[in-house]
């Protein structure tokens, strides 16, 4: 199937030069184009698309309110940030606003690419030069209380597995470190996202922390 693709930017620029390497990809379309949140938010509205490439410094709506709109509006409609290493105050507010995966300006178009793929396919990623900062940052940062998550009826393999994916590790790594298979790992992490009630990756990461399954000493 085609990921739809709607591209968020106050950057004509940034938009275009995504625009030309989405071109080439066969199984990605880009459907619109938003020069602020405002607009973003409207397109998601009326296009639905599979993935928004979010910019977060953009006038009048920020990224990160066009982000919180459209996750609580439109649950299948995923949000994948650009930023840039200045920007971590912003990616936190990203994150408690339900953005999937975090990617830098810098990365590779390729990656890019690539990445739009996994959150599409409902995985949350974060780049790797930002995944350990981000996570423990974020965990010691002030912000709106969460709603008190119990992890009540999760099993300890299940436990093993919250606390790895807590800690940054791909399903692979996982699979590594439990001597189990990679297609064993996909199940546990599918039932974590079905008991947690969680939209992706990204959001087993923070109940990991917000839960002290996982901490920044770890």
């Amino acid at each position: 199937m085609t990921v739809r693709v709607v591209l968020a930017d106050d950057q004509p620029l940034v938009r275009t030069a995504l625009q030309m390497v989405i071109t080439d990809a066969p199984d990605i379309e880009v459907v619109g184009e938003a020069g602020n949140g405002a607009e973003a938010v409207e397109l998601a509205r009326s296009l639905e698309p599979d993935v928004v490439v979010m910019d977060i410094r953009m006038p009048g709506m920020d990224g990160i309110e066009a982000t919180r709109r459209i996750t609580g509006e439109h649950g299948s409609t995923h949000i994948v940030v650009l930023t840039t290493f200045d920007d971590d105050d912003y990616v936190y507010g990203a994150l408690r606003a339900g953005a999937a995966g975090f990617l830098v300006k810098d990365m590779a178009l390729d990656d890019i690419l690539a990445a739009i793929r996994v959150v599409a396919a409902g995985d949350g990623l974060i780049a790797p030069s930002v995944t350990r900062r981000l996570i423990e940052e974020f965990a010691g940062r002030p912000g709106p209380v969460p709603a008190r998550r119990t992890l009540d009826g999760i099993t300890e393999r299940e436990h093993e597995v919250l606390t790895l994916v807590g800690r940054g590790l791909s399903n692979a790594e996982i699979a590594a470190e439990l001597v189990i298979s990679i297609a064993t790992v996909k199940t546990y992490v599918t039932r974590l996202l079905t008991k947690l009630d969680a939209r992706d990756r990204v959001q087993l990461v923070i109940i990991a922390y917000e839960t002290g399954l996982v901490t920044t000493a770890q």
